[in-house]
């Protein structure tokens, strides 16, 4: 399999074109490092070439590396994992300085070739490193195109030099952003912030770069860093402007980290000790503190969660084997927010869109949710006039059911009222297509009982979205005891189609997502109720890496919501209800009109813009603070809390894969990213060690801490869930 194609033009200058086979965008193997390799030095040592682009086949330039090729050099090195990711990423450190050097003299610093990068879209990971390692960077002036070194948000670090050169660039504070919050830029902002050089019109892309080439000097290829004397911008972490640069580096990576995350502590580390040496020192020293990160159970978890799982169950790990479902109709019932959100990403992934409410005022004013968001996007650059029209082309507004009429989707978005929902499904199964099938976003009611009021119970599906739509990645898919397979392969290829991650679960109270997400709210307010500060109880979810507490979190989600919630859920549960302790909070609360930030009133006090103030002095008065809280008991109450209902839900069967699991929980909650999920942290800190905390937080604080037998029977034959998953699977 060819990735790097070779020719070269009649002026002399070499062609290397990225093009993996079957990819619809490029991503870097090391099979394609060889093949890169070779085309380098055929270009070198061949008299007739002048210089040198490297450039893309496809639309984008690249999108990273495969990270799954790093788990397989990890394997392959057996007994040497650090040894065999070291020796790797080091040979990929060789070919980069080759391209820098270009065969230049040594001493002189003259003779290379010039190579230059022509980008024609989007260039992240490793297909930045790769330019940055050129001589001259061209990209096409592409506004949808994205340039930028993502690898922090799964759990590593630019690692193939990106780190050290673009620090040395641009130095330590401008190259944070791109680094340390792994921030893409189109290509003006690019070029601005000095990370690529030429933004040019993309049918002239190829001119420019083999222009530069033919017409480059020997200087214009030797790298500042290569240079005698270069001082790197900003200054070394011991000069005087230097030194401050880091000291509020360090206090940012904590303050946004809270300690919890390895890569960004290593990022930094290699960076304040590579800027104190010789630059080919530094790339050695950015290698050993990636390959350290890389082994870290934490670095593991987040690739295989945020990279390897979710990018599974977005191409259908879990689909049913039906033909495609391919959704090109769909009826939005109901435009409040949750309806709006749903008819707009919808209309942006092209599929046509009715929606529908009881007055067609309120119809449109769902449409016009899709007007802000587009507005906001032509405002920042983001999008165009023509981009809006098109996607307001989409959706029709109406009142009348007739216009569901050759609907293959149904989507239901009314009041969180059965009765309610009933009468929806009635009026519109009376004129949609009978192969449609017919799904109802909800957060709490059973779908198996909703799906009663269908006629045909086996094309009722649930697809729970979470708020604000456009914004939040994860979709639940519910199935209800009758739900057939093709109901779920629509819905799966729909949520493929609006570019989110699914997760399928079975029918139960909450479902999944929920039924993790409330325990801890409500563990959050006991703790409050029992006298722990408020800052603690928030402040320690933050150590335990969540990225709200849940005082916070339960005033954004508002406590009214939970009065409700609460009052059904006990209707339901009878006598097994265990909140009546949160109750007399949250009851209390609303009582006091204190619904959190929509009343600018909760456990926080807010400004009139609704700005948090901080917290709120009255709850103390009811419920006195107390010393002698101990952190260590408030984290685990917090993280049991949640994961505990996790296990449950595999052990019960509303999850039937811990993938989902643990991808669901990130997406859907923000469950601690730097563990990989609840079923990835119970993996790291072992099933043994959540026992003995389940123990002895049972013995203190009762049932609902009690061990499920599924984690106390892996902790006696020392099993993971990932280990034992793969096992059972052979």
């Amino acid at each position: 399999m060819t990735e790097f194609h070779y020719s070269v033009d009649a002026d002399g200058v070499a062609i290397i074109t990225w093009d993996v086979p079957g990819k619809s965008m490029n991503v870097f193997s090391f099979e394609g490092q060889a093949e890169l390799d070779a085309a380098i030095d055929k270009a070198l040592a061949d008299d007739a070439v002048k210089g040198v682009v490297i450039t893309s086949a496809k639309d984008s330039f690249a999108g990273g590396m495969d990270l799954n090729v790093l788990a397989e050099l990890r394997e392959a090195a057996g007994d040497s994992p650090a040894q065999g990711i070291f020796d790797g990423i080091t040979a990929m450190h060789t070919l980069l300085r080759k391209i820098e050097r270009a065969g230049m003299d040594p001493k002189t610093l003259k003779g290379g070739k010039p190579i230059a990068a022509a980008l024609p879209g989007t260039a992240m990971g490793i297909g930045l490193e790769l330019p940055l390692a050129c001589h001259r960077i061209f990209a096409a002036d592409n506004a949808r195109a994205q340039i930028g070194l993502p690898e922090i948000k799964v759990g590593i670090f630019p690692g193939a030099g990106g780190t050290t050169r673009l620090a040395w660039k641009l130095g330590a504070m401008a190259a944070a952003p791109l680094l340390l919050e792994g921030k893409a830029n189109n290509p003006q902002k690019a070029k601005a912030a000095g990370v690529i050089d030429e933004v040019v019109p993309a049918d002239q892309l190829m001119a420019a770069a083999k222009a530069w080439v033919l017409s480059a000097k020997d200087e214009d290829l030797v790298k500042p860093w290569d240079k005698k004397g270069y001082k790197i911008p900003g200054g070394t972490p011991y000069s005087a402007p230097g030194f401050p640069t880091f000291v509020g580096a360090s206090v940012m990576v904590h303050a946004n980290t809270w300690g919890v995350y390895p890569a960004a502590k290593a990022l930094l580390s290699a960076v304040y000790e590579g800027m104190q040496v010789p630059f080919d020192t530094a790339l050695k020293i950015e290698t050993r503190y990636f390959v350290s990160t890389l082994l870290n159970p934490s670095s593991s978890a987040m690739i295989r969660s945020l990279f390897v799982n979710k990018g599974a169950l977005e191409k259908g790990a879990n689909r049913p084997e039906v033909p495609d479902e391919t959704v090109k109709k769909v009826g939005v019932l109901g435009a409040g927010m949750m309806g709006a959100g749903i008819a707009y990403v919808s209309a942006v992934a092209g599929i046509e869109v009715v929606l529908l409410d009881s007055t067609i005022e309120a119809a449109e004013k769902g449409k016009a949710y899709s007007t802000g968001i587009l507005d906001k996007a032509i405002k920042r650059g983001r999008g165009t006039e023509e981009k809006k029209a098109k996607v307001l082309g989409q959706i029709t507004t109406t009142t009348d059911y007739a216009d569901l009429a050759g609907c293959d989707l149904i989507v239901e978005a009314v009041f969180e009222d059965p009765k309610v929902k009933a009468d929806v499904t009635a009026k519109a199964e009376a004129v949609i297509p009978e192969t449609a099938i017919y799904a109802s976003n909800t957060s709490t009611l059973p779908i198996t009982s909703l799906a009663t009021a269908s006629k045909r119970p086996e094309q009722f599906i649930g697809i729970h979205f979470f708020s604000p739509v456009d914004k939040m990645l994860l979709v639940e898919i519910i199935k209800g005891a009758k739900t057939g397979p093709r109901a779920v392969a629509k819905a799966l290829d729909y949520v493929r189609q609006i570019r989110k991650t699914p997760i399928v679960v079975n029918d139960a109270r909450f479902f999944y997502a929920n039924r993790c997400i409330i325990p801890y709210i409500n563990e959050g307010m006991r703790l409050a109720a029992e006298g722990v500060p408020m800052p603690m109880v928030d402040h320690a979810a933050r150590l335990l890496g969540f990225p709200v507490g849940p005082l916070q979190l339960v005033d954004e989600t508002s406590l009214d919501l939970g009065a409700k919630i609460a009052k059904a859920t006990k209707a339901a549960m009878g006598n097994d209800y265990p909140d009546d302790a949160v109750d007399e909070v949250v009851f209390w609360m609303v009582d006091e009109g204190r619904y959190g930030r929509k009343t600018k009133a909760g456990f926080f006090d807010y400004d009139d813009a609704g700005k948090r103030l901080g917290y709120w002095h009255g709850f103390n008065d009811k419920y006195p603070a107390v010393e002698g809280a101990e952190l260590d008991e408030v984290k685990n109450r917090l993280m049991m809390a949640q994961v505990l209902e996790a296990v449950r839900a595999l052990e019960e069967g509303v999850l039937e894969d811990i993938r989902e699991g643990d991808v669901g929980a990130i997406l859907g909650w923000g469950f601690a990213p730097w563990s990989g999920g609840p079923f990835g942290w119970l993996d790291i800190i072992g099933a043994k060690k959540a026992v003995e905390i389940c123990d002895t937080l049972e013995a203190k604080y009762g049932k609902r801490f009690a061990c499920p037998p599924l984690l106390r029977d892996m902790a006696a034959k020392g099993q993971t869930f990932y280990g034992k998953t793969a096992r059972d699977a052979a």
